[in-house]
C-alpha cells in the first residue's frame, strides 16, 4: 500500500549481539548446528543436529533464536533456502558459512522478515547480482542489506504474517501431499529397476546365492563382477575461478547441480581450452557414465547420468568408462537400483559432507548378465518407468503451479498489493 514506508533492510537490522545474546554465548556448551542441508527451501528447519560451541565456535555463522538465515551461494539462493531460526537446543546456534544472518529490530517482526525473503523478486532479483564463477556464484550482502521493503507498522507485519501462516499452510500441506505421491511413485519405479536388475525378466530362471548382501539371489547363468573391473575411472577439476579466461569457452563443465537429467547435453557452466590445457581437468568424451562421488547430493541420492557430447566434470564427480562385456545403459540401472546401498558406502567427514573413495565404488559388485540380456532389461525398464516418469511429470507441473500460487500470494502480501483480514 502506498501508505507504507519504504526502507533498505540495512536500517531495519541489528548488527550487533544483543545482551541476552552475549550471556547464552558466555553459557553455551552444546549448540544447534546448521549444514546447508538442515535448511529447507519453504522455511524448514532440521535443528536435531547439535556440536560442541567451544569446539567450534570458530569458522562457522553464528545466530540466535529470532535470527532470519539466507542461503548465499548458488543453487541454494535462488532455490530458496532460508528460515526464521527458532527452536534451537540453547537459543543459539552455528552453521555453514554460506548464510547470511539477518537480525531484526524492534522495528520488523521475524516471520514478516522470513517472508520478505521468501518472496520471489527478492530471489530474482539477488540472482542477477550474484558475482563468482562456476558453481561458486554468492549474492552480495550489499544487495540483501540494500534491498528496499515496504515496512508496516508491526502489528500490521504480524498480522500479515499470521494470514500467510494460515494461507501458505494450506498450500504446504497440498504441496506436501503430492510429494508424498511422487515419493510412492519413486518407490515403485525403485522396485521395477531392481527386480529386473536383480533378477532378470524371466521370472523362472534358476537362481543362485551370489555372496553379496545388497544383492542376494541372481540368475544363476549371470556373474557378479567388482566394478573396477569392467569400467576405468576418471576424475575432474575446476580451474583457477580467478582467471576469467578459464570460463565462459564453449567447453560444458558439469557439476552436481547439472545432473537431474539421464542424458548431459550441456553444462550450466563452461570452460575454456586454455583451462583444458592448465589445469588437472580431462576431456571426457560421450558414453561415460557421470556420477557424483562428494557433497550435499550425495548425502541423499546417487545420481547417474551419460554424457552425449565432450565435456569436462568438477572434482566433486567421476566419469565411468565402460568395457566392451557391460553396456553403459545397463551400469546406469545398476547404478540407480543400488542408489542406497552406494550411498551407505560414502564416508563422512568433520562437517557431514559425503565422499565416496575410488577404492570403495570399485569393489562394488555388479550382476553381469549376458549382453543381449542386459539390452533387454534396459528395453524392460525404459518402457515400464515411462509410465511411472508421465504420472511423476503431471504432479510435478501440479506441484510447481501451488508453488506458483505460494510466491505470489507472498510477494503480493509483503508489498501491500492485498487486503489482510482483520482476523488474520
Amino acid at each position: 500500500m502506498s501508505r507504507w514506508p519504504k526502507k533498505r533492510l540495512r536500517f531495519l537490522l541489528n548488527k550487533s549481539i544483543p545482551a541476552e545474546g552475549r550471556r547464552l554465548i558466555e553459557e553455551a556448551s552444546e549448540v544447534t548446528f546448521l549444514p546447508m542441508e538442515a535448511i529447507g527451501e519453504q522455511g524448514e528447519l532440521d535443528t536435531s543436529r547439535v556440536i560442541k560451541f567451544d569446539e567450534a565456535s570458530t569458522g562457522y555463522t553464528l545466530f540466535f533464536d529470532g535470527d532470519v538465515v539466507v542461503a548465499k551461494i548458488t543453487p541454494c539462493f535462488e532455490n530458496g533456502k532460508g528460515a526464521l531460526i527458532n527452536s534451537t537446543a540453547t537459543g543459539l546456534g552455528l552453521g555453514t558459512t554460506e548464510l547470511y544472518v539477518l537480525r531484526p529490530s524492534a522495528s520488523l517482526d521475524g516471520k514478516y522478515l522470513y517472508y520478505i525473503t521468501a518472496n520471489p523478486a527478492f530471489r530474482i532479483l539477488g540472482e542477477t547480482q550474484m558475482t563468482g564463477a562456476a558453481g561458486q556464484k554468492r549474492v552480495p550482502e550489499d544487495f540483501v542489506r540494500d534491498y528496499i521493503v515496504a515496512v508496516p507498522p508491526v502489528s500490521e507485519q504480524r498480522q500479515i504474517s499470521r494470514y500467510l501462516d494460515t494461507e501458505i499452510g494450506v498450500i504446504d500441506t497440498l504441496i506436501s501431499t503430492k510429494v508424498a505421491w511422487l515419493e510412492l511413485l519413486a518407490e515403485k519405479r525403485r522396485a521395477i529397476v531392481a527386480e529386473a536388475i536383480m533378477r532378470g525378466l524371466n521370472p523362472v530362471a534358476p537362481l543362485r546365492p551370489s555372496g553379496i548382501d545388497w544383492l542376494g539371489d541372481i540368475p544363476a547363468h549371470w556373474e557378479a563382477i567388482p566394478l573396477r573391473f569392467l569400467v576405468s575411472f576418471s576424475g575432474g577439476a575446476t580451474p583457477d575461478t580467478r582467471n576469467l579466461h578459464y570460463w565462459n569457452g564453449p567447453i560444458p563443465w558439469v557439476s552436481p547441480k547439472d545432473m537431474k537429467r539421464d542424458f548431459i547435453d550441456d553444462a550450466e557452466d563452461h570452460v575454456s581450452e586454455a583451462a583444458l590445457d592448465n589445469s588437472a581437468l580431462k576431456m571426457i568424451e560421450p558414453e561415460a557414465i557421470l556420477i557424483v562421488v562428494r557433497g550435499m547430493i550425495l548425502a541423499h541420492s546417487f545420481p547417474t547420468a551419460i554424457n552425449t557430447v565432450p565435456v569436462t566434470i568438477n572434482q566433486d564427480m567421476k566419469a565411468l568408462r565402460c568395457a566392451e562385456k557391460i553396456a553403459p545403459a545397463f551400469l546406469v540401472d545398476v547404478l540407480k537400483g543400488a542408489k542406497d546401498y552406494l550411498v551407505s558406502l560414502a564416508d563422512s567427514s568433520a562437517h557431514g559432507t559425503k565422499k565416496l573413495e575410488t577404492e570403495a565404488l570399485g569393489r562394488f559388485e555388479v550382476p553381469l548378465p549376458p549382453l543381449v540380456e542386459q539390452h533387454d532389461i534396459v528395453c524392460h525398464i525404459a518402457i515400464e518407468t515411462a509410465k511411472i516418469d508421465r504420472l511423476r511429470a503431471a504432479t510435478e507441473h501440479s506441484i510447481a503451479l501451488l508453488q506458483e500460487r505460494r510466491g505470489a500470494l507472498i510477494a503480493a502480501a509483503v508489498t501491500g498489493q492485498i487486503e489482510i483480514p482483520e482476523a488474520a
